[in-house]
């Protein structure tokens, strides 16, 4: 054990309580996520540079209106897969259990394949093209990934493993040892970097003339940023290590990449 450890710095997961009402900052996450996302994405589509001549990928009256959709399609399928993925036996013993979405429980991969569906149908509605609401909606994603992992740390769950680098802490509920700040390593990777890298690759290499690019980079290095993190944090108790020391986030991480690398190599076949 270090000799020294850094505090946790102990935060209420509630903000502001009024009578039966609670504010929570991981609500506030998701909120603060989808609003930065909407705010970005109306930029986006009116920015005539950044698309092909004549094409842009919808109008910003569009986007007023998709943020309803990929909202549902956030948190049905982030609940649902929680619930397939983390803690089925528990909810088929308890299924209303399921429905108490105040109580946490939130899967990005379920919550990713919800958003995808939200897309898919909102694209076919509209008559957009789907690749490049795709990469709309990927470019505005770590917003929501950045506040909604502080949220975790704030909330002091989903720690690391145990460690002695310097900056470890000692979190509530997880015992005496030392952990990594595992959720501050995903809000750094998933939130910051990667936003970076599809920033770039759209105000700087025009990758919105090439349909799929940002969504399959985003794909790709979440997985990879993920599967990273995964060798850091401590697994789910309920499931702990799969075969082979994988977690189930790596598992759930790797189609991810498959996918990403497949999008990727075929946006250089298509060009607006």
């Amino acid at each position: 054990m270090p000799t020294f450890v850094l505090p946790f710095p102990m935060i209420d997961p509630v903000l502001i309580e009024i009578g039966p009402l609670a504010i929570r900052w991981y609500a506030l996450g998701y909120i603060a996520g989808i609003l930065l996302g909407w705010w970005y994405a109306r930029r986006l589509v009116s920015k005539e540079a950044l698309w092909a001549p004549g094409s842009p990928a919808m109008t910003p009256e569009d986007v007023d209106d998709f943020v309803l959709w990929i909202t549902f399609g956030i948190i049905l399928g982030g609940r649902i897969g929680y619930v397939l993925f983390y803690n089925f036996d528990v909810y088929l013993q308890n299924p209303l259990e399921a429905l108490k979405l105040w109580q946490g429980g939130m899967s990005f991969h379920g919550g990713f394949i919800g958003s995808v569906l939200a897309v898919i149908l909102f694209a076919r509605r509209r008559g957009i093209r789907l690749l490049s609401l795709l990469d709309i909606s990927a470019l505005c994603t770590p917003f929501g990934l950045f506040f909604g992992r502080l949220a975790n740390f704030i909330n002091a769950e989903l720690w690391g493993r145990p460690s002695d680098v310097p900056w470890a802490m000692v979190f509530p509920g997880a015992g005496p040892e030392p952990r990594h700040p595992s959720q501050l390593y995903e809000a750094a990777l998933e939130g910051i970097v990667l936003f970076t890298v599809l920033w770039i690759l759209a105000h700087r290499f025009d990758a919105f003339k090439r349909p799929g690019l940002i969504a399959g980079t985003f794909a790709a290095g979440y997985g990879v940023s993920r599967f990273i993190v995964e060798f850091f944090r401590e697994p789910d108790a309920q499931i702990g290590f799969l075969s082979g020391g994988l977690t189930m986030g790596m598992l759930l991480s790797l189609p991810m990449i498959v996918i990403g690398l497949w999008y990727i190599a075929g946006s250089r076949k298509r060009t607006l």
